[in-house]
This record gives C-alpha cells, structure tokens and sequence, in this order.
C-alpha cells in the first residue's frame, strides 16, 4: 500500500478526520512537536532492554503494536508539517540531496561517523 498512497491523499485524509472532530485548535506547531516526541517514545518503549542480537522488540506481544505506535508517530509528522506548511516529500527529498553531498559513498560507506568527523578512506 507504500507504493498506491501518496503523502498527500493521507494529509488530506487526516485534514478531513481532524476537522470532523474539531481538533485544529489543538494542532499548533508546538503541540504537534511535542506530541510527534511522545509518539516516538512510545515507539522506541516496544524495544526497551532489546539486545542487538536478541528479538526485537525483545517481548513478542509487544510486536502487534509495533505498527499502530509508527502510525501514530507518521500521523503526528504529517499532522505537524500540515500546520508548519512544511512540503514533506520536497523536505525529504531536498534532504537526501544535501546528505549525499555531506555524505559522499566513498569516504562514508560503512562509517558511522558525521559528516564533519570523516575522514577519507585509505
């Protein structure tokens, strides 16, 4: 379903189902930063005390609910660039062309480290 919705049809869904509860005077910028972190953190509880090479998440029950904590983390950026006018899939897009230029495949492939602290590869 990835490839068949764009980013668009879901922000208008979402314009449609928070005007019909009347939820705008909540959705300021602010709120929705903070509301998107929450989100996040609930996200990144489902994995709490998961090895790296155990399970993840390291519960089984809690893997349902992985995918209703990433929608509620998708909703609340979308609900957030809705309110901050921020073009998402231009915003993405534009990112991943600066990041490829700060982050040239061939001093970066397999380092962890930032932009500024890589050094060429020998």
């Amino acid at each position: 379903m990835d490839d068949a919705t764009t980013i668009g049809e879901l922000r208008a869904r979402l314009r449609t189902f928070n005007a019909e509860r009347d939820w705008g005077r909540y959705h300021s910028p602010r709120n929705l930063a903070m509301a998107l972190v929450v989100e996040a953190s609930e996200l990144l509880e489902l994995y709490l005390w998961s090895a790296d090479d155990g399970p993840q998440p390291p519960v089984a029950s809690r893997e349902a609910r992985v995918a209703d904590e990433a929608a509620d983390v998708a909703i609340c950026l979308l609900n957030f660039c809705e309110q901050a006018g921020v073009d998402l899939a231009s915003a993405v897009l534009d990112k991943i062309a600066r990041n490829a230029d700060r982050y040239p495949v061939e001093r970066a492939r397999g380092r962890l480290e930032k932009h500024d602290e890589l050094t060429p590869q020998e």
